[in-house]
């Protein structure tokens, strides 16, 4: 009886540690990416940006500053809108990540919920045979 139960224990355990593993590949991949997601916007940023502040700094009169309005407006709206669409793909790429998560433990839920009605039926089958 020991046996059996140190086998379902260690199965158990198995299946643990296996869907464990794999909710942690999920997440550490969804970091690797979304890392790489804010890299690319901050250097695409600060190279636009960088690139206004080289002409702001050849400015030499009102009439040349006076011009690069427009364009440091534009900067700035171009970098709030990289902003936005990077926060909105990064919750996306996470919320498909949760959910793969979720779909692993629901499956790993339904294994040990059918593992354990197999146990009990044949834990039931055998009561009733050993009362005959």
């Amino acid at each position: 009886m020991y046996t059996q139960f140190n086998e379902q224990f260690a199965a158990a355990t198995r299946q643990f540690a296996d869907t464990a593993s794999q909710a942690s590949r999920l997440m550490l991949e969804n970091t690797e990416a979304l890392f790489g997601l804010q890299m690319a916007a901050v250097e695409d940023r600060a190279n636009a940006t960088f690139a206004f502040f080289g002409e702001a700094a050849e400015a030499r009169d009102f009439d040349a500053a006076k011009a690069l309005w427009p364009k440091g407006v534009q900067i700035a709206r171009e970098n709030v809108e990289r902003a936005v669409t990077t926060g909105q793909e990064a919750f996306g790429r996470t919320l498909k990540t949760n959910e793969a998560i979720a779909e692993l433990a629901k499956g790993q839920f339904e294994s040990a919920a059918k593992s354990a009605q197999a146990n009990v039926e044949k834990a039931t089958k055998a009561a009733a045979k050993a009362a005959k």
